[in-house]
């Protein structure tokens, strides 16, 4: 990584360092995962912590602190969002006994802004503020079937991820696969992020053709009923988008 930028960008790509897999991290594992030298790594964190935007746990390793969550979760893309959708979330929820999950497209991957396990459901590898490769996921398929034909050029044109045997990459199958997403309002994830789970998912439109969001359902892949959890899914998007109208 170059060691240029300002501070303030020094900083936050420090703060990249931690990841899912990697959550704590020493000084030097910092420096070694962000290429700056040690005294620099140092200097950084000695502000970040006592920012709190850095914390250190008992045996001294850091992590990323509670007040960078409490300021991140000002984001108005995400504040408003969760706000309305959770409502919904929790009655879909309630009855489905399914996971619920609700995401926004950035770039070419989707950021999960909320998400409720259900109860005995199959496990999931998202996590609330992860992201995930779009093309993959039932929610980000529903986002870029609504989006705009440059972003979903970009995204095409892209090496495209493959996860499982059933992880489409062909990008003449996908664009088709957005086309059937627009006439339905509804898009499915058959087993490409891994082999024991389901997405069905639906946009979230802010105004007729805007999609902002999609709110998805993960089933487990043995019992999944699709025809059922559609019109579930697509009422869902729906009631979310006229609160946010």
């Amino acid at each position: 990584m170059p060691h240029t930028g300002s501070v303030t960008v020094r900083a936050l790509r420090l703060l990249e360092s931690f990841t899912p897999a990697a959550p704590t991290l020493t000084l030097g594992e910092l420096a070694r995962r962000s290429g700056y030298p040690l005294t620099t790594v140092h200097r950084l964190t000695t502000d970040l912590l006592s920012w709190g935007a850095l914390e250190r746990d008992a045996n001294g390793r850091l992590h990323i602190g509670l007040r960078l969550w409490e300021v991140a979760s000002l984001a108005p893309r995400g504040a408003l969002l969760r706000e309305v959708a959770m409502p919904v979330m929790e009655d879909l929820s309630q009855i489905t006994r399914e996971n619920v999950q609700l995401g926004i497209l950035d770039g070419h991957d989707v950021i999960f802004l909320e998400r409720i396990a259900g109860q005995n459901a199959v496990p999931v590898r998202t996590r609330v503020g992860g992201r995930f490769p779009a093309v993959a996921t039932g929610m980000g398929l529903a986002l870029l079937a609504h989006a705009d034909p440059a972003v979903q050029d970009a995204v095409l044109s892209a090496p495209l991820e493959r996860f499982t045997d059933k992880t489409i990459t062909d990008p003449g199958v996908l664009r088709r696969t957005f086309a059937s997403i627009r006439r339905t309002e509804v898009a499915i994830s058959d087993r490409q992020v891994t082999m024991d789970a389901v997405s069905v998912a639906a946009p979230i439109f802010s105004r007729p053709g805007v999609a902002v969001a999609s709110v998805s359902l993960v089933v487990a892949a043995e019992t999944a009923n699709t025809a059922s959890l559609a019109p579930l899914i697509r009422a869902a998007a729906r009631t979310i988008g006229r609160a946010l109208g």
